[in-house]
């Protein structure tokens, strides 16, 4: 193995792209780009009834979208390809033979159900349920009998029961394991497909892995995975495991706590950067107090010492924070063209009038009303929400706002002089529309609180939302006066 820094991301593609998964791979990527190494993609696809072509895009997509383009591996390619296990059985048939010709793997017979049935009798002998390794013990002879015979069967790897095997990991420091508490691990299924364990140490050794950063589930598949390298003379890479991202109530973190999944922070209107920052300090710190950090940064302080041996939880409202941080940050100009398909998406198009609006809305519209909430919203998909009201007229208002203000004497009154007051107001702009509005409330003798909350409302059907001499002036002085009239007979109507 060369002095070259080579790391590697291996999803299986059994599911859509899990926020550790995702996590896992930006480390490596970050990783890779500190110290100009290569960053590998391979897919590990040879579970051949729960992979799909689907979630191998969704994988791909995924990682795109997040930023972490791969040096090597699908639709890239590279020089130690193909970077699907489907594509590589050849290589690991070899590598078996090898080992069966050394004597370092042997046929397993055992039937499924028989496995199954010796793994509740060790249970309930209180021992820890693992291969009793009767098929090793097997002479040459019966072997060829019952492979003559056509009788299904398995290769296991001919673990050795002394001694123990350890390594240093570049996170959690040395961990060592007793090979009496290992068992012979099946090395190639019976249908001629490879386990995990088998496949990815060969893929590693091919590809010239020089560093295994990787979740600490996969703590327990090291000490098999280093035997194989033995083994096999192969030089070992060196391992990083890091700490599972954890649910607020300390658990791993799984579908029953929210959303897991990369594309549905996608489709919830998060932005890649801002997911890319959270996550990267889900267990890892640049060792000061910089939260928000761009990508450039995050690379130039990325190390293996700044990430922690204890998991790391997903805190929504943090991401919730940062995602809003990251939209103030945006241009004008960016920031409506992200923001835009989720109002298309949502149906407030361009290209049609909203419901009960009078005239088509043109892009200079949409500009003005996503600009007034780019300091409120946190996610994308947000803004659909605060800004409805701009596209469509309100057909219900807000109960408690009714309540507190429509339902108070002169509420009419004040609508219709409200009407009148904004009908003169030129030019329809915020200043004086603010100098009318507060005009109208010295001459009523109120305070401007209520004169302002009531035409909010009516405007809006809410009781929040932007500034209202503002969102008055985006929505123009027709559909103002549409909506206050609107909002006038609904409130007579009610007090008949």
């Amino acid at each position: 193995m060369s002095n070259e820094i080579r790391v590697r991301m291996a999803p299986s593609p059994t599911g859509l792209l899990h926020i550790g998964t995702a996590r896992t791979a930006l480390y490596n990527w970050l990783f890779a780009r500190r110290h100009g190494g290569v960053f590998v993609l391979r897919i590990e696809d040879s579970d051949r009834t729960r992979s799909s072509e689907e979630y191998v895009q969704n994988i791909l997509d995924g990682l795109r979208w997040l930023g972490v383009e791969w040096d090597e591996g699908p639709e890239v390619g590279g020089p130690y390809g193909p970077y699907f296990q489907s594509q590589r059985l050849a290589r690991y048939h070899e590598v078996v033979d090898d080992l069966l010709a050394r004597g370092l793997a042997y046929p397993c017979f055992c039937t499924r159900e028989e496995l199954e049935q010796r793994r509740k009798e060790m249970q309930k002998q209180g021992l820890p349920p693992r291969y009793d390794r009767r098929c090793r013990a097997l002479s040459e002879e019966e072997r060829a009998r019952l492979i003559e015979e056509g009788k299904p069967h398995a290769i296991r790897f001919a673990a050795p029961d002394e001694g123990g095997v350890a390594w240093e990991d570049l996170v959690r420091g040395e961990v060592q394991f007793e090979n009496n508490a290992l068992d012979d691990f099946v090395l190639m299924k019976a249908d001629g497909f490879p386990t995990y364990l088998l496949a990815v140490v060969v893929d590693d050794h091919d590809m010239r892995i020089s560093h295994i950063i990787r979740g600490e589930d996969l703590i327990s598949a090291t000490p098999r995975q280093l035997h194989l390298y033995q083994a096999m003379d192969w030089e070992r890479p060196q391992f990083a495991h890091i700490p599972l991202i954890l649910a607020p109530d300390r658990s791993k973190l799984s579908k029953r706590h929210g959303a897991t999944a990369i594309s549905e922070y996608r489709e919830m209107g998060y932005l890649p950067e801002a997911l890319a920052n959270f996550i990267a300090l889900l267990g890892w710190s640049p060792g000061d107090d910089r939260e928000v950090m761009t990508r450039e940064e995050m690379i130039a302080a990325f190390s293996l010492e700044g990430i922690g041996k204890s998991g790391a939880v997903f805190d929504i409202e943090k991401l919730n924070w940062m995602n809003g941080v990251y939209l103030r940050r945006l241009s004008p100009e960016e920031y409506v063209e992200r923001a835009r398909p989720f109002l298309e998406k949502a149906g407030l198009s361009t290209d049609e009038a909203g419901m009960g609006m009078p005239a088509l809305q043109n892009d200079d519209y949409i500009k003005r009303v996503l600009l007034l909430e780019q300091e409120r919203a946190k996610t994308l998909s947000e803004l659909v929400d605060l800004v409805e009201f701009f596209f469509r007229r309100p057909e219900s208002y807000d109960e408690k706002g009714e309540r507190k203000w429509f339902q108070r004497e002169g509420a009419a009154e004040l609508l219709a002089a409200a009407e009148k007051k904004l009908a003169a107001v030129e030019p329809f702009s915020v200043e004086q529309i603010e100098a009318a509005v507060r005009g109208l409330a010295e001459e009523l003798g109120m305070k401007a609180g209520p004169v302002i909350h009531t035409i909010r409302l009516a405007a809006t059907g809410r009781t929040k939302g932007p500034g209202l001499f503002e969102l008055l002036e985006v929505l123009g002085r027709e559909e103002v006066l549409a909506r206050l009239a609107a909002a006038r007979g609904h409130v007579q109507k009610a007090a008949e």
